[in-house]
């Protein structure tokens, strides 16, 4: 289960790291928390090119955070197919995708009253 105690922003950060650190593209963080009944603060959303790089997202993403705030998901979904995998961190819910199930289900324009900032990758 989630830390209530750990802070949001350096969730966001070490998640955001643990994309980037393998290569997952397109990073977009979407600030719900303006906006009336949603299912956390943040969705943190990328993507990747294949089954396997989405599952590698994934796991960089759990073992860094795990590693840097001893934290890990309350529920993961998706990982047998590894075309979406949703991770749950309670006020961060982080989708990784591959890329054209990504712009298939477009997630981005359902929270379009939403702040979203995009992150763009150094590599």
């Amino acid at each position: 289960m989630a830390d209530k105690n750990i802070n949001n922003d350096e969730l966001i950060a070490n998640i955001v790291k643990g994309i980037e650190s393998v290569k997952g593209e397109n990073i977009t963080i979407i600030d719900l928390r303006e906006i009336d009944n949603t299912p956390c603060d943040y969705f943190i959303i990328a993507d990747g090119n294949s089954n396997t790089q989405v599952n590698a997202i994934s796991g960089s993403v759990q073992k860094l955070v795990s590693k840097e705030l001893r934290d890990k998901p309350w529920h993961v979904e998706g990982e047998d197919n590894a075309e979406w995998i949703l991770m749950d961190y309670v006020n961060v819910v982080v989708h990784v995708f591959q890329k054209h199930i990504r712009e298939f289900y477009n997630i981005e324009s359902l929270w379009g009253d939403a702040k979203i900032t995009t992150i763009d990758s150094q590599y």
